[in-house]
């Protein structure tokens, strides 16, 4: 749901004016572009050719590479475009392709020659160039084409649709500052597409009296006064001609030049702004860059060949609505299964969520079953039977059910108390039978200790083992002395030789003889 707007939203003005006006959205808006690999002059005719477009166009326009005629197509409803003009180079020359958005019908043309607008207006003796000549759409003028054949027709219109249409009872003449003329030569049948811009100059004044009106500031070095320069007209160079009366009209409203006000005479001069373009219609097509060819400069085809190709081109159009077809269906069978699989997904989890409840319901009364105590035996017939045989009652404590003399059973010496079970990790688990396994273990080698080779642990076969001990260890150690002649030595460690030597180091055997300091020779 959105944000609701309050008072001060619905009230502000600019919010209204943000939207276009009507006007402005049945003007015609376009795309110029380039395609493919093209030269620098030809990227800055796509610019000049922008500037004849303005404003109704994009001018910052940055198309790439990777980008395809849909990608403007895709935008060009919501921008509001319907034409777009693509240039185009290859090894045979240039060309320009004019086209109507969305669906056709699209202008070939081939460009024979061009110059830039730079190189025009830097031919010129006077530069005339404003910035606000180019805030309103040109004046289109088209001559000789009226000749005969559909393609004329379609192209005339085709060029008078690019730009806005004028209405002639509510047009304000200071709008109107460009004009675009084409001119169709029908013996070359190439089209000459020129650019300029319209001024209005004041006609019937002097030189300096025009001067003075246009704002321009006289030389008055050679006058003595204002009236000087104005009688005086000798003493100015009249260089530029006076203009006939062709091109002389009276204006019906004011315009934005000095001098040109309403109901005044003046001349209309127009100065080129570029750029100059030689064009030659090529072919037409009937859909948007790919259809049907309607005419053909170059190729004629006989009826069967049309034919044929228009049979091919709806066997073509069949295959695709067929493939479109499939698509939509895999696309909805996918989401289909999908959707099942998701569905599966869903049960799944939750049966093993039911599944995890009941095991957690059982294990908890499990454990509530092994920790809960065990029914003891009916004390009342120990209290009957203590009765009949002492003759007293006996004491309040001695047969009540008390839970903390209780007496543990067999089977829960080795777990935990409690209701519930201890849950144990694997290493826990490992380390605790470990335990287990050793302290068994140590007991086995404790009974051992004190048993016999029959099993017994008598402490006469005890005294007989030590008595043999003993017996063995005093002839170990009478025959030691023997051998070392009544004399013990200190072993380092090693093993005993033939020569009583041990293997490892010893210290050397000096004798009875060699007690003195140093090393024995030999």
């Amino acid at each position: 749901m959105g944000k609701r707007k309050g008072k001060c939203v619905k009230k502000n003005t600019l919010t209204k004016q943000s939207i276009e006006p009507e006007n402005l959205v049945k003007a015609p808006h376009s795309f110029v572009i380039h395609r493919g690999k093209c030269s620098k002059d030809l990227m800055d005719l796509t610019k000049d050719f922008r500037k004849i477009m303005e404003p109704f166009t994009a001018s910052q326009l940055k198309e790439r590479k990777k980008n395809t005629i849909k990608d403007f197509l895709s935008i060009s409803g919501y921008l509001h475009v319907s034409h777009m003009m693509v240039f185009t180079e290859t090894e045979l020359g240039s060309y320009m392709r004019l086209a109507r958005l969305p669906r056709g019908p699209t202008l070939t043309f081939r460009i024979h020659n061009y110059t830039l607008s730079r190189d025009v207006i830097s031919a010129l003796r006077k530069q005339y160039v404003i910035s606000r000549a180019f805030q309103n759409a040109p004046l289109i003028v088209l001559n000789s084409f009226s000749g005969e054949g559909m393609h004329m027709k379609l192209m005339a219109t085709m060029f008078q649709n690019m730009f806005p249409t004028i209405n002639i009872t509510t047009v304000k003449l200071k709008n109107i500052r460009r004009c675009v003329l084409m001119n169709y030569n029908p013996s070359t049948k190439l089209i000459d597409f020129r650019h300029y811009v319209i001024r209005a100059t004041p006609v019937g004044l002097n030189k300096g009296t025009k001067k003075m009106v246009q704002g321009k500031i006289p030389n008055l070095n050679r006058c003595k006064d204002m009236s000087e320069f104005f009688d005086k007209a000798a003493l100015l160079s009249e260089s530029e001609f006076e203009d006939d009366g062709t091109n002389q009209v009276e204006l019906p409203q004011r315009l934005c030049a000095r001098g040109a006000a309403a109901r005044s005479r003046s001349a209309l001069r127009l100065v080129e702004l570029g750029p100059r373009i030689a064009l030659q219609l090529i072919k037409v097509e009937d859909g948007l860059m790919d259809g049907e060819v309607l005419f053909h400069e170059l190729v004629e085809k006989t009826d069967e060949e049309k034919a044929l190709i228009k049979k091919k081109r709806e066997e073509k159009r069949r295959l695709k609505e067929k493939r479109k077809s499939q698509q939509a269906e895999n696309v909805k069978r996918k989401e289909k299964e999908k959707e099942e699989l998701k569905q599966k997904a869903l049960e799944g989890i939750k049966k093993k969520k039911e599944m995890t409840e009941n095991q957690r319901l059982m294990e908890l009364a499990s454990a509530e079953s092994q920790g809960a105590p065990d029914a003891e035996p009916d004390d009342d017939d120990d209290a009957d039977y203590y009765r009949q045989e002492v003759g007293a009652e006996p004491e309040q404590d001695l047969f009540s059910q008390n839970p903390s003399r209780k007496r543990k059973t067999d089977n829960s010496e080795g777990e935990p108390r409690g209701f519930k079970k201890m849950r144990l990790d694997k290493k826990l688990k490992k380390k605790y039978q470990k335990n287990q396994e050793t302290g068994q273990h140590q007991d086995n080698k404790n009974k051992r200790r004190f048993q016999n080779k029959d099993g017994g642990n008598s402490f006469k076969n005890r005294d007989d083992n030590r008595k043999k001990f003993n017996d063995k260890d005093g002839k170990f150690n009478n025959q030691r002395r023997n051998n070392q002649g009544g004399n013990p030595k200190k072993v380092f460690g090693g093993k005993f030789n033939k020569n009583n030597r041990t293997g490892g180091k010893s210290r050397p055997n000096k004798g009875n003889a060699g007690k003195g300091k140093g090393k024995s020779r030999k």
